[in-house]
């Protein structure tokens, strides 16, 4: 099962449009090295939307090889189509990955029924664990804490990256599933409070800036030290805002190209930063991420 600091890494790319796996591979090394426990490849934040399943492997491959044995590797194998969830899922299941992140189908808006036969099926066709990921305010569905329960009595679901933003909902998620299935705040700016009331960690944009911050958060959490972990998170919280001022991956991506570690480059329809530059810029200064 998945715990701690999990990084939603983003897809470096070239000014010609290329994957950049030789800055992707630095960035898989430095999130080894700052204690982050697993990454998330190809999910929102490495818009897998724009990423050929082709790009998606030569991706894994990468973060598979330089992982090493104390960072596990998570793909998302989300689509809007069951059909193709699975199909993408089986292309998938030969790589040595440790799990699949499945997003809710977005767009089509199906019924909890639904979503509990697609879920079900995308499992069926896995051979390795799949973690539920719950994010309404970009698919326009939401997948209810009852068909989460349901969906936790398959032997292959062992988590849920949960995305509302909504500790009510967290905490009946926690106090029903504790112990047996990962429960994942996808929210930066609401998961100090959810791990504190038991999550188990969080999949996390921020983790992009300040990996070793986020991972010293959460294992501190995890050990019961809240008030430490609390004077982390005061360190910390401002960027969770400022890297949704526009749609995620376009603040981190900015970010990361202000430190050094990605080119600019992000594909349309998504565009560069125009927004709260200066403001970004004044928070990573605080912490020492850009002169």
């Amino acid at each position: 099962m998945l715990s701690g600091s999990i990084v939603a890494i983003v897809t470096p790319m070239k000014e010609s449009g290329e994957l950049d796996l030789g800055a992707f591979k630095s960035l898989i090394l430095w999130h080894k090295a700052a204690g982050t426990e697993a990454v998330v490849v190809a999910g929102t934040t490495g818009e897998s939307t724009a990423l050929s399943l082709e790009e998606v492997i030569s991706l894994v491959d990468v973060a598979i090889e330089h992982s090493g044995d104390t960072m596990k590797v998570i793909v998302g194998n989300g689509a809007a189509c069951t059909a193709k969830s699975k199909e993408i899922t089986q292309k998938l299941n030969v790589l040595a990955i440790d799990g699949f992140l499945t997003v809710t189908p977005y767009y089509v808006k199906p019924s909890q029924s639904g979503l509990i036969k697609h879920f079900e099926a995308v499992a069926d066709a896995a051979t390795h664990p799949v973690y539920l990921y719950n994010v309404p305010g970009r698919t326009a569905v939401s997948l209810d804490n009852e068909s989460v329960f349901e969906l936790a009595k398959h032997d292959n679901i062992l988590g849920i990256k949960d995305a509302t933003g909504e500790l009510s909902v967290a905490k009946e998620l926690i106090q029903h599933c504790k112990g047996q299935f990962s429960v994942l705040s996808g929210d930066d700016a609401t998961s100090h409070e959810f791990m504190a009331l038991g999550g188990d960690g969080v999949i996390s944009v921020t983790a992009n800036l300040v990996p070793e911050q986020m991972a010293k958060r959460c294992r501190l959490t995890l050990n019961n030290d809240i008030e430490s972990a609390l004077h982390i998170e005061r360190q910390i919280e401002e960027l969770h805002t400022l890297l949704f001022c526009e749609a995620n991956p376009i603040p981190v991506k900015w970010a990361l190209a202000q430190m050094k570690k990605v080119n600019p480059y992000i594909r349309l329809p998504l565009t560069t930063l125009e927004t709260e530059r200066d403001a970004l810029l004044t928070a990573m200064r605080r912490l020492s991420l850009v002169a």
